[in-house]
């Protein structure tokens, strides 16, 4: 579809990105610098020129840097006589896209349910006002009948989350119960997440060079054995300016940021500086929003892009810049992640390290479990097996409580 974009703002780079994802060819683009929009969103003088344009071209559609207000919208479409997508639209026509999964599908239809609401509620107001709108137009009616649909769909469907979410809470708390800590993949869309769980889990997540290609989690355990184990997560993408009832909308699958015990803050470093510092700040604002005191690892992603001297600029302006220490990786070709896992096993307990005593008969199946959930340093038989294992302190109790239980004796060393 042949479209235009309309901004009273210079940097238009992101909706280009964002409309080209969708499939559609911009056109021409119409920036008109201003503090603040008209209700028609940009000057008169300047839509009669678009109006014009808009006829010579045949052009189907129109594309705005912004959120729009119901009035602008409707004035636009009226004016312009194309259907108007403003910025969030445009994304939650990418989320309808990218969802796959029931979840995601539940909460793109929850989240272009509750953008609707206004919309909605201006063309009844208009409708009443004896105006014909074009988008979902009709009588009184039926624009009040599609109001009340839009309330009870959105009911329905946050019985349905509700329902996931515990599903969802019956998992976590298994997963604690065997020692593992989570690890949230996160960061601004098109980072690399799924590249990084898949190198770190050995998933095969499709990974695409577009936004947004991650709207469900998945949550895989690392395939290398460590001291703790650990399970990776990835989110969907922050963008910045979302309104709120969009990321709550999102809410069950960002909870995964909320209840990790580390969160990787993934950075594109191809980027331009500035463009990594906006991003960065987007969201590491978005991540203490959903979490008070969160435990951040920064990586800074795609280096095998870059040369190493602009690798060494870059981490050194994001750390002056972030107040973190910053790890530059390549999800793609593994480079320094080792070091990524390593500062992650940093900011988790310190694994705890027990003796154990185990009577050698009839403990085979103790043992092979002993042998599944942690490190064993020492073996010795001696009249009985004596072990020294490390382990996840999150798991230490259940360890000491089984092998008791098996007739044996524990020591914290």
């Amino acid at each position: 579809m042949d479209g235009i974009i309309l901004s009273i703002k210079k940097d238009t780079k992101e909706l280009r990105e964002l409309v080209k994802s969708l499939g559609h060819e911009v056109k021409k683009e119409f920036i008109q610098i201003r503090e603040k929009p008209t209700p028609y969103y940009i000057g008169k003088g300047k839509i009669e020129e678009i109006k014009e344009y808009v006829e010579e071209k045949n052009i189907e559609v129109a594309f705005v840097n912004d959120a729009l207000r119901p009035s602008q919208w409707f004035n636009l479409e009226k004016y312009l006589n194309i259907p108007i997508y403003d910025r969030i639209r445009v994304i939650l026509e990418i989320f309808a896209d990218r969802a796959k999964r029931k979840e995601a599908q539940l909460q793109v239809k929850l989240a272009k349910l509750r953008y609707e609401k206004p919309f909605v509620r201006e063309l009844f107001h208009r409708v009443k006002e004896g105006e014909r709108p074009g988008f979902l137009g009709g009588g009184e009616y039926v624009v009040a009948d599609y109001y009340e649909m839009i309330k009870k769909q959105m009911r329905k469907i946050r019985e349905e989350l509700k329902k996931i979410e515990k599903e969802r809470e019956i998992r976590r708390s298994k997963r604690k119960e065997w020692g593992f800590y989570l690890v949230s993949i996160a960061g601004y869309a098109n980072a690399g997440k799924s590249s990084l769980l898949n190198y770190l889990t050995g998933e095969k997540v499709v990974v695409e060079e577009r936004v947004f290609s991650t709207l469900s989690t998945k949550t895989s355990k690392l395939k290398i054995k460590g001291d703790i184990p650990l399970l990776f997560t990835d989110t969907v993408g922050f963008i910045k300016d979302l309104p709120h009832w969009m990321i709550d909308a999102f809410h069950s699958t960002l909870e995964e940021i909320y209840l990790a015990d580390v969160v990787i803050l993934l950075i594109d470093a191809s980027e331009k500086l500035d463009e990594m510092r906006e991003k960065a700040f987007t969201s590491l604002k978005e991540i203490y929003g959903l979490k008070e005191k969160p435990n951040v690892v920064v990586a800074l992603n795609k280096v095998d892009l870059l040369k190493k001297e602009e690798v060494e600029i870059k981490k050194k302006e994001m750390e002056k810049l972030l107040g973190y220490k910053c790890i530059p990786i390549s999800a793609k070709t593994g480079e320094n992640v080792d070091m990524l896992l390593q500062e992650i096993y940093n900011v988790l307990p310190v694994p705890s390290k027990l003796e154990i005593k185990l009577p050698i008969d009839n403990n085979k199946e103790i043992i092979g479990w002993i042998e599944k959930n942690a490190n064993i340093l020492e073996w010795n038989l001696d009249g009985c097996l004596k072990i020294k294992i490390k382990c996840s302190e999150r798991l230490k109790e259940k360890i000491i409580g089984r092998c008791k239980k098996a007739g044996g004796e524990v020591r914290v060393i």
